[in-house]
């Protein structure tokens, strides 16, 4: 997924003050907490992300650069899919 900062930090940044806002109007402490889990996954999204974005596009003609922006784009990949995997588990 290649995306501009822009547009990371607009999808990002909407999600994460969604979750914030869950998280503030919570009943129980095990509700705010599970929100503010989601909130902090969109928060740590956004900065590896952009991380991800100015290595590749300052440094990304090394081989060795390369290879290892591709390992951490496949780590935050799995990353996704985990949090995708749960957030269906709990609509189920």
């Amino acid at each position: 997924m290649e995306l501009e900062p822009r547009k990371i930090i607009n999808i990002c940044s909407t999600h994460y003050q969604n979750w914030k806002r869950e998280a503030l109007s919570a009943k129980t402490p095990e509700e705010m907490k599970k929100f503010l889990e989601k909130a902090f996954f969109w928060l740590e999204l956004q900065s590896n992300l952009l991380i991800l974005w100015t290595v590749k596009n300052t440094m990304g003609d090394d081989p060795a650069v390369q290879e290892k922006v591709e390992k951490a784009q496949i780590n935050i990949n799995k990353k996704i899919v985990e949090y995708a995997s749960s957030v269906i588990k709990e609509l189920k």
